[in-house]
């Protein structure tokens, strides 16, 4: 028999009482425990390590109801190895400071959960000759100090926020001073060292850094220019997605993080638009909750409502043309176009664009000839 494997902790959820979904166990864990996927919850169920008001429950399909309290064991995760590799990247910008890469759609920027090889991160340390990442979640306590660390020094890339945030994390992340969603596209800077990832880091958090996109939204934004200007956190029933936090009685739902996208039409097609945003602030999801939140999801967005017809009819050659399109830009149509700095060792300001990838340009060219009718 094999030694089972040695748990980290005791998570409690309380189910609200205004909960009426009626989700499955294994659906309503994966929702909301960080990092976990539906398999790995699943199997968690089936031994033994869920308990509900005091039962093990054994059955991922059972039905969570209102008031619930669910604890789950949660299990040491297998050792994080990041190990460079050789993916072609679209380098922008190098000099012996910092690189600017042109991010294709698809790509994770780093490490996480589901995602341990592929990432930009992998390919980075290749690029640079940086030295593998290794670290062993499962040494013992004794062991613990500076030799449990991982070997982030010789990575060629700033080592600020790469190293492991908790025992079992493998969300590394040398060099990465901001993220772009995997299915967003465009620039992102990349520091070579901890002074410049310092120095664009306090650029990015005083706002002075230039920020802007493109996306396909649904509708016609109205005004044609304008300021979205909310507060942001986690969606409490979707730990995935972020939602606008609402004021109820003048005092807020939940504490979120204030975010600031100013948005102006490009080129209107008819029932959808070419739209920039420039972000002031830079919170997780930020363009895209925004653009829902006024009525014009990002075309394509699976999480956001962009993936179904918003305006116009859903029936005949229309659902057709559409359909069609979704299968052209299986992702949110949105593109981090240009991208400016102060480039934190000469002092000079720093401007970069790039065109959006070929399947947004293909979508905007029949969103162009036929969605005016």
């Amino acid at each position: 028999m094999s030694e089972p494997e040695k748990i980290v902790t005791h998570v409690t959820l309380d189910v609200p009482p205004g909960y009426r979904e009626g989700e499955r166990l294994d659906v309503y864990l994966t929702t909301f425990i960080q990092n976990a996927t539906r398999a790995r919850v699943q199997n968690g169920i089936k031994e033994g390590k869920v308990v509900i008001n005091g039962k093990v429950i054994l059955k991922p399909s059972h039905t969570v109801i209102q008031s619930d309290k669910i604890v789950c064991a949660i299990l040491k995760a297998p050792p994080v190895e990041i190990i460079p590799e050789d993916i072609a990247l679209d380098i922008v910008y190098e000099d012996e400071d910092l690189i600017v890469v042109n991010k294709s759609a698809g790509m994770v920027v780093h490490p996480a959960f589901g995602h341990r090889t592929g990432t930009l991160v992998h390919a980075l340390l290749h690029h640079v000759g940086g030295a593998s990442i290794i670290v062993d979640s499962d040494d013992d306590e004794e062991d613990e100090g500076d030799d449990a660390d991982p070997e982030i020094d010789e990575t060629n890339l700033s080592t600020i926020n790469a190293s492991p945030r908790f025992d079992g994390d493998v969300v590394l992340r040398p060099g990465i001073v901001h993220r772009l969603d995997k299915d967003t596209s465009g620039l992102l800077v990349v520091a070579k060292n901890d002074v410049t990832h310092a120095a664009l880091a306090r650029q990015f958090m005083n706002r002075t850094t230039r920020r802007r996109y493109q996306a396909i939204v649904w509708g016609v934004p109205t005004p044609k220019s304008g300021t979205i200007e909310t507060d942001l956190a986690r969606d409490p029933r979707d730990r995935r997605k972020v939602a606008v936090v609402k004021e109820v009685g003048g005092r807020a739902q939940a504490k979120g993080k204030h975010a600031i996208t100013h948005y102006e039409i490009i080129e209107p097609f008819g029932y959808c638009s070419l739209v920039e945003f420039r972000l002031e602030t830079g919170r997780t999801h930020q363009i895209r909750v925004h653009a829902a939140h006024i009525g014009n999801p990002i075309f394509g967005d699976t999480t956001y409502g962009g993936d179904r017809i918003r305006y116009g009819k859903d029936e005949g050659q229309r659902r057709t043309f559409y359909r069609n399109l979704f299968l052209q830009l299986p992702r949110q149509g949105l593109h981090a176009r240009s991208l400016g700095f102060k480039h934190p060792t000469t002092g000079n300001e720093m401007d970069f664009e790039v065109e959006m990838p070929s399947d947004m340009l293909l979508v905007a060219s029949r969103l162009r000839a036929f969605d005016l009718h």
